[in-house]
C-alpha cells in the first residue's frame, strides 16, 4: 500500500487546550480516524524550533522530547492533517511518502 508517515515532535510537557497531554490526545485522534499501529518514541534530548536544548532529566520528565510516528493512506494524511490546521496547536509534523504493508 502507498501512503505516508507522518511524524508529530512534541514535548512530554506539552497539552491540548482540553488539559489533556498532546501526545495522548493525537494517539487518540488517530484512533478515531481508524489508523492503527501508532508509535511513541521518547528521546533523551534534542533541540525544538525554539533553538532550545529540551532533554529528560532524572527529576524532571516534562521537557522530553516526544516523536508520534505513524503510517497512514493518503485519505487519512489528509483528514488527520486538515484536522490538526483547524485545531491551530503548532505542532510539528514531518511527512514522506512510503509503501507500507504486512508479510
Amino acid at each position: 500500500m502507498k501512503g505516508f508517515q507522518l511524524t508529530f515532535s512534541t514535548l512530554t510537557s506539552r497539552k491540548h487546550p482540553d488539559g489533556e497531554r498532546l501526545s495522548d490526545w493525537l494517539m487518540h485522534q488517530a484512533e478515531e480516524l481508524g489508523i492503527v499501529g501508532v508509535t511513541l518514541l521518547r528521546a533523551a534530548q534534542g533541540v525544538g524550533r525554539d533553538g532550545k536544548v529540551h532533554s529528560q532529566t532524572f527529576f524532571e520528565l516534562a521537557d522530553e522530547p516526544l516523536e508520534i510516528v505513524m503510517n497512514v493512506n493518503e485519505e487519512q494524511c489528509d483528514t488527520l492533517l486538515a484536522y490538526l490546521k483547524e485545531e491551530k496547536l503548532g505542532l510539528f509534523y514531518t511527512k514522506i511518502a512510503i509503501e507500507f504493508g504486512t508479510l
